[in-house]
């Protein structure tokens, strides 16, 4: 029986424009113009007899049609993805992974080219930003967020909880104090979110400092400051590893906390891409060392 199907290249420019609500941005993830999309997103609606999109000022959105039919699309799509995945012999592929600053830069970027290393079939884009893509809408098919929480994402998995300590420059502390009330003597840095510093000095038995901080800033510049050597600043040890093995930086106390962990978010069903899957594996592997309290973390320098 011969089945009414309508053609696969308007039914992915469809799936594109129906997830990105944009038919530009759809042309950028197809690497086709946008008078490609229209044309075969108004084709696809003459041959089903339905309007998919409606007009706005600026862009288009789905009418009810167009969202029902994506669903089911998108879907279909998937498991035809899935089933080339699982004959094909390499799990070629992009994949976009959206990362906090700080982790992108501290954590991933230095592995990164052990991952290529081993899969160099599959392409990496790496976005770095606050504001964290929804990988339910399709903005990104991983993303890896900081949580103060657990549990606060059902869809989150733990990829590192390392304990927060202070850190700073061997040129601005050449060994760390006997006295924890030492090192509130030395300019202290800290990030927007939370006075970490006031835990730290409760914890050492200590009275909350007098002043709160000298600077405050993003923490992925409060690292490049410590490591310059303009202050000491409170950080989990797993995304200042390699500044610590490098001699840029070393830890100063024993006295530390664990204060939410960083968390890899995938859309449900995602995992089904082998290259998805391989990728997400690699992290959770990679992170292991400094996850659920497990591994030996750097020392402070007596």
């Amino acid at each position: 029986m011969q089945r009414p199907l309508p053609p696969l290249n308007a039914l992915r420019a469809f799936e594109a424009a129906g997830r990105h609500q944009s038919f530009s941005r759809a042309a950028d993830e197809l690497r086709v113009s946008h008078s490609s999309i229209s044309r075969h997103v108004r084709g696809l609606e003459d041959w089903l007899g339905a309007q998919l999109f409606r007009d706005l000022p600026r862009g288009v959105a789905l009418t009810r049609d167009g969202a029902a039919y994506l669903a089911d699309v998108s879907g279909a799509l998937e498991q035809i993805s899935t089933a080339t995945d699982r004959l094909t012999a390499r799990p070629s592929g992009v994949l976009v992974v959206n990362a906090e600053p700080l982790f992108a830069t501290k954590w991933l970027v230095p592995r990164l080219g052990l991952f290529h290393a081993a899969h160099p079939e599959i392409e990496i884009r790496l976005e770095a930003s606050t504001g964290l893509a929804d990988v339910a809408r399709y903005e990104a098919d991983i993303a890896i967020r900081f949580l103060a929480v657990a549990g606060s994402d059902p869809q989150a998995i733990l990829l590192s909880d390392a304990a927060i300590y202070p850190y700073a420059a061997p040129a601005l502390i050449p060994v760390a104090p006997d006295d924890p009330a030492d090192l509130l003597r030395y300019p202290r840095l800290r990030d927007r979110y939370k006075d970490t510093w006031a835990i730290w000095a409760e914890l050492a038995g200590l009275p909350p400092p007098e002043t709160d901080a000298t600077w405050r800033m993003r923490a992925h510049l409060a690292i490049e400051a410590a490591v310059a050597g303009q202050g000491v600043y409170m950080v989990s040890s797993d995304v200042v590893a390699n500044d610590v093995a490098a001699g840029r930086l070393h830890r100063l106390s024993d006295i530390g906390f664990h204060d939410g962990g960083f968390y890899l978010v995938q859309a449900q069903g995602s995992a089904r891409r082998r290259a998805i899957r391989i990728f997400s594996d690699w992290m959770l592997e990679q992170a292991a060392p400094r996850r659920g309290g497990r591994g030996r973390e750097d020392q402070p320098n007596g």
